[in-house]
């Protein structure tokens, strides 16, 4: 068992017990749901919306090299300056670079989970440039030294008292204060960074390929100032985020917000096609767009998973997971927690080391049925775990029970050797790992074709 594993058993038991922390997950889940359906009301056929979009990332991802190479040809005619990033590391360098260039010493960052994934903050504070998040939800887990607990709401496991504790403790605040008091509070103090940074870095939700732009969707502004203010503007996304026409964004802005946080859009929604032009009186004077690949071509190139590369990144598949619910997000210690970072790790990273995720899941389907762009998510974790197996990073247990269970259960002889009893005892004590976390299996006391028998002889 990888290391990765062990600590996310050990983690999982833990939070799964912690009945305060299910209260307040569950507590602002039901929010969201409550919200979502409204939010789907702007649909008249929400199924054939989410259908439309499924079909336009496939034709996306499908011709990724074409719409790629489009993206870069168009954005550069406005000045904009396009880098590729093989790994996280080529990334860091090309930030660093950048920002010894500026000669930064303060940078502000919006939202971005692309950023969280290549460990940008750490990267800065080792170079000793202060890397600030602009975003509420993130500014609270960065005060607290923690990583983004949820794809869309970073602090969804804190309550309103454990924000007004936390700032008290960082910022002198009062203990009493209330969530409007405390956001002034965050509001002014990121107002004077936004003034200092000489640099400011956002993710895209999208990135445009026929219009060279990039699509930003917010509700707080701070993307906006976090790539207005600064005489440098650099973009990190993930070369997955590629829409290939404008237009698409009529269909995918209100799909995010509405499978996202239940709005039917965000209050900000921002294209950037470059940098200030001659005839512009605001803006960066530079703009810099890096393309980051970091693990999405081994997707790429599974034409089985590829599908997981359609992802929005809405969090609705978090949102209705049962497991999720329960154990949290920083029990997966990945950047990508739920379904969709189940599915897309074990491929971005290593999958012997991160394959115990895809089996985190009770298989319900929930997160396929509450997808925003359809992506059959239970059916890609189970072809993680077929995967896994096929190179070899099942243990020798784990292949000797499985072979046995499958012989057994392709047999009807074997199946009709001993009662339910006797399976019983087989299952629930011989295989304890299955059933150490998990109801024991109950098999009937009679088989089918006892049963069949019985059936037969009453017609």
């Amino acid at each position: 068992m990888s290391e990765s594993a062990s600590s996310f058993i050990v983690k999982s038991q833990l939070k799964a017990r912690d009945l305060e922390h299910r209260k307040k997950i569950n507590f602002n889940i039901g929010k969201y749901n409550a919200t979502v359906p409204v939010g789907k009301e702007q649909f008249s056929d929400v199924l054939l919306a989410r259908e439309k979009a499924k079909q336009v990332k496939w034709k996306a991802i499908e011709h990724l090299d074409k719409y790629l190479e489009q993206f870069d040809i168009e954005t550069s005619k406005r000045g904009t300056k396009v880098l590729w990033a093989e790994t996280a590391e080529q990334a860091l360098e090309h930030v660093g670079r950048i920002c010894k260039e500026k000669n930064c010493r303060t940078l502000v960052k919006s939202k971005s989970m692309v950023t969280e994934e290549i460990h940008l903050n750490k990267f800065l504070e080792k170079e000793g440039i202060e890397s600030v998040e602009t975003d509420l939800g993130e500014y609270i887990q960065q005060l607290d030294d923690e990583p983004p607990y949820h794809i869309v709401t970073p602090a969804m496991h804190k309550s309103k008292e454990d924000v007004a504790k936390l700032f008290a403790e960082k910022l002198g605040t009062d203990p009493a204060a209330t969530p409007e008091q405390l956001t002034l509070v965050a509001r002014e103090k990121l107002r004077q960074k936004y003034v200092q940074a000489e640099v400011g870095v956002t993710g895209a939700n999208f990135i445009i390929s026929d219009i060279g732009g990039i699509a930003v969707t917010e509700n707080e502004g701070n993307a906006r100032l976090s790539c207005a203010w600064p005489k440098t503007h650099i973009v990190i996304a993930g070369i997955e985020k590629v829409l290939p026409s404008i237009s698409d964004l009529a269909l995918f802005w209100p799909l995010l917000s509405t499978f996202g946080t239940g709005q039917k859009v965000t209050v900000y929604n921002s294209i950037i096609t470059g940098p200030k032009q001659a005839n512009e009186t605001d803006g960066p004077e530079e703009m810099y767009v890096i393309l980051l690949d970091n693990g999405r071509t081994n997707l790429l190139a599974n034409a089985a998973a590829r599908e997981a590369l359609y992802c929005i990144r809405c969090g609705a598949c978090l949102n209705a997971c049962p497991v999720y619910k329960n154990i949290g997000g920083h029990t997966y210690e990945t950047t990508y927690s739920g379904p969709i970072g189940s599915v897309i790790t074990p491929h971005l990273k290593d999958m012997d080391e991160y394959k115990h995720l895809s089996y985190a899941s009770s298989l319900c389907g929930n997160c396929t049925e509450v997808c925003a762009v359809r992506i059959n998510l239970h059916e890609l974790l189970l072809e993680n775990r077929r995967e896994s197996v096929l190179v070899g990073s099942a243990g020798i247990a784990e292949r000797i029970a499985w072979k046995a269970w499958k012989k057994a259960s392709l047999s009807r002889s074997m199946m009709n050797m001993s009662n339910g009893k006797v399976k019983n005892w087989v299952v629930n004590k011989m295989f304890k790992s299955w059933t150490r976390s998990r109801s024991d299996l109950n098999f009937s006391q009679k088989t089918f074709n006892q049963m069949w028998e019985e059936f037969r002889s009453d017609l």
